[in-house]
């Protein structure tokens, strides 16, 4: 006789169509972020998509003000955090979340990225692999749990939320600063590809580097001091003697790309400054992105940025510049021999017949919220990762389908 789980997962593939329509009609509300645009209409779709089917599912508006502390350019953009609940019996808690903004499409697409099409078992379109697909696969595996009774005792969460294309503070952070959820277990469905778990990710400072000269006319350039000649100065300084200390800097935990494992540090995403050709330009900028490892802190990676700018002035004359830290986090790891990582691994082995990969991301993810709080936490989803942010992005729909079993398998295991 087939357990109440074997019977989940086995529904799962008799709603293929509804997983199909449901990923679709995702991907044709644009929420692309910045500046976060059609998060009410989604978040009432979600809703609706739940509540008929008998779900307990609430919508929760993120105060303004806190939009406003993170994010002030948007804070005219309403946030929304869906919540659906199943209840069965007594036990601990389970927690599945997905964000539903999208980065903007940019171009190269063969279609319009919001009119979604599907081609043999892939379905197209903007946010398809990061993360509407992993949406589809919590819908789907909520609805197979809802029809089967027994199969879990405890509480299964699934939660939506805004903004983690832009740090995740007006999502998942604030639902779990502000005590909308408690759960015991989470996975957050990224696109982390069928047979990898990731067990965390990087962190990172992000920052500015403000460079201050004396702007001159152009014809007399002995009367100013050339703000972008300083930058280039401290730029190739950074080059040769900061970026190779903090690349030499390698992580004990396992990585996809093994390169993935050291401490990075790219400077110039963004460059800004000058205002005319005839003008010494009086200042210029530059953005750091570093990327931290678990073995460091985002602390000790910004002491190390200030301490070069010091030792930059003394190197360099006449410079005057200033560091502005814009973000930090740090790296974030659940033990690979906690209950959540077992769990999930040995459920992944036992639905696609191969044992997983468990790595480390390199980015950084909505996941390490759980995880500073001391919440079990995985990250594991459909999509490829390198297709995300891509013209033309897809998921596989058989993929879809198979994470939803291993979200039932894992909550079989954890609230038995």
């Amino acid at each position: 006789m087939s357990s109440p789980v074997e019977k989940a997962i086995r529904k799962i593939d008799s709603l293929k169509e509804d997983t199909i329509r449901i990923l679709m009609k995702l991907i044709e509300i644009p929420t692309v972020n910045p500046p976060g645009e059609h998060y009410a209409e989604i978040a009432s779709y979600l809703k609706e998509s739940l509540t008929e089917v008998g779900i307990d599912t609430r919508v929760i508006k993120v105060p303004r003000d806190v939009v406003a502390k993170y994010y002030r350019e948007y804070a005219d953009y309403e946030r929304y955090i869906v919540i659906a609940r199943i209840k069965s019996g007594e036990g601990p808690i389970f927690h599945l979340n997905g964000h539903y903004d999208v980065v903007p499409p940019g171009q190269g697409w063969s279609f319009d990225p919001f009119k979604p099409i599907v081609r043999d078992d892939k379905v197209y379109g903007r946010g398809a692999s990061d993360m509407k697909g992993g949406i589809a696969s919590i819908i789907t595996s909520l609805l197979a749990l809802a029809e089967v009774e027994g199969a879990f005792s405890g509480i299964v969460e699934a939660s939506f939320t805004p903004d983690e294309e832009i740090g995740g503070r007006t999502g998942v952070d604030y639902m779990l600063e502000a005590g909308i959820t408690k759960p015991d277990y989470a996975i957050v469905a990224e696109p982390s590809g069928l047979n990898n778990v990731w067990i965390g990710n990087k962190g990172a400072v992000w920052a500015v580097v403000e460079v201050i000269g004396k702007q001159a006319h152009g014809s007399t350039p002995w009367l100013g001091t050339n703000a972008f000649e300083k930058m280039v100065e401290l730029a190739y300084l950074m080059i040769k003697e900061l970026k190779p200390k903090i690349e030499s800097k390698k992580s004990k935990y396992p990585y996809e790309d093994p390169r993935g494992a050291m401490a990075t540090i790219n400077i110039g995403g963004k460059v800004e400054g000058g205002a005319k050709i005839n003008i010494v330009p009086g200042f210029y900028s530059f953005t750091i992105d570093r990327r931290v490892i678990p073995e460091e802190t985002a602390d000790e990676a910004e002491r190390e940025l200030l301490e070069f700018i010091e030792y930059a002035k003394k190197k360099i004359p006449d410079l005057n510049v200033r560091l502005k830290i814009l973000s930090k986090s740090d790296a974030c790891v659940t033990k690979e021999d906690s209950q959540i990582v077992k769990a999930v691994s040995s459920s992944v082995e036992e639905i696609i017949h191969k044992k997983p990969s468990i790595t480390v991301c390199i980015g950084g993810l909505d996941t390490r919220y759980f995880q500073t709080r001391g919440i079990q936490a995985v990250t594991y989803g459909p999509g490829i990762p390198k297709v995300a942010h891509m013209a033309n992005e897809y998921v596989r729909i058989s993929d879809v389908l198979t994470v939803s079993k291993v979200y039932v398998k894992t909550i079989g295991k954890l609230l038995s």
